[in-house]
């Protein structure tokens, strides 16, 4: 009678366990089913697709350039014997910077005058002879040829004599110098480097929608990046007529450098294109956009689900994006969330 009795107390304990995990596990199904629900649901924040103005001045960087700069190369033969100036010296343009031997070539042009002066008296004589028919038109052809050679080599030895005198051909400073007192030149050997920074040119690029922008002669506000607290006025004296591959323009960007501003050439330098007419323009937050700048694409939500759209945009100016495709105004857009969304995602809009 006791074994019975055990016996049916332990099946009704099994039974017990058994109801309760049997309980438990449909209640893990429900809450599982609402928690897949609930799942399928992303949320995220959202943001509207606003008229708006937009600024669009702009900003672009450079480098520093000399106004001017060449390299000196020689036209005459010999030893310099004379060295004017030195690496960073001041020049004026036609300023003697150094001597070359020149005694040759003055003996050149002494001997090429003289040639001159006997063939303009022997024209001058077969000129008066030819008035008389006592020489022949042939002759005095001749004579007028020889006269012309002269002249020729005159002007020639002359030049060569004024070439042994190495003169600046601009203003500036030396850079650079190639060669010493005692060095022996040939001609194309290279003499000095010679830039002139009284002006600088900042040259930069913009975008195509930034270069319709611009106009030459305009003034602009430029700032050396080692010196970002004092500004130099400067004016666009050049904009490139052609795109470079990456779709960019030429901007060169003249200023007036002064000795107290120490502007070097080779400096960073920035310029600010102030725009002064605003324009009403889509836009949205820049946070919007779900991919890159390069390549924009958003997510746009729909019947409560996300759609991923190519966008076109112009002006970004601080945390506004500018579209001017793909979009239309009132477009709902997500503004965050985009990281967990694919293409038709269901999502939940948070207040």
């Amino acid at each position: 009678m006791k074994k019975l009795i055990y016996i049916v107390i332990v099946l009704l304990a099994v039974g017990a366990v058994a109801f309760t995990l049997a309980n438990n596990k449909e209640e893990m199904k429900v809450a599982a089913a609402v928690a897949s629900r609930t799942s399928k649901a992303i949320p995220v924040k959202l943001t509207e697709v606003k008229t708006g103005k937009t600024d669009r001045s702009f900003a672009v960087n450079g480098t520093f350039s000399p106004y001017q700069s060449l390299s000196l190369l020689s036209e005459t033969q010999g030893q310099v014997l004379k060295l004017n100036k030195r690496k960073g010296d001041q020049v004026k343009a036609g300023e003697v910077l150094a001597q070359v031997e020149d005694e040759v070539l003055h003996a050149n042009v002494i001997m090429a005058k003289a040639n001159f002066e006997k063939s303009k008296r022997d024209m001058e004589r077969f000129e008066k002879l030819s008035s008389g028919e006592a020489i022949t038109k042939r002759q005095l052809e001749d004579v007028k040829l020889g006269y012309e050679n002269a002249q020729a080599q005159l002007i020639t030895a002359r030049q060569r004599l004024e070439k042994a005198r190495i003169t600046a051909p601009i203003s500036g400073v030396i850079n650079e110098i190639y060669i010493e007192k005692g060095s022996f030149l040939n001609p194309g050997s290279k003499l000095f480097d010679i830039v002139n920074v009284d002006r600088l040119k900042l040259n930069t690029k913009v975008s195509e929608r930034e270069v319709l922008l611009l106009q030459e002669n305009a003034k602009v506000q430029v700032r050396a990046d080692v010196m970002p607290e004092k500004s130099f006025e400067g004016t666009v004296t050049a904009i490139g007529a052609s795109a470079d591959k990456a779709l960019k323009y030429d901007v060169e960007i003249e200023v007036k450098n002064a000795s107290e501003t120490f502007l070097r050439a080779g400096m960073y330098g920035t310029a600010s294109f102030e725009a002064a007419d605003t324009a009403d323009a889509m836009l949205i937050e820049r946070e919007a956009i779900a991919t890159s700048l390069q390549n924009p694409k958003v997510y746009v939500v729909k019947d409560g689900k996300a759609f991923l759209k190519d966008v076109t945009i112009g002006i970004v100016a601080n945390d506004k994006v500018e579209i001017t495709g793909g979009l239309e105004r009132g477009e709902q857009v997500v503004l965050s969330g985009q990281i967990n969304l694919r293409e038709g995602t269901v999502v939940s809009v948070l207040k």
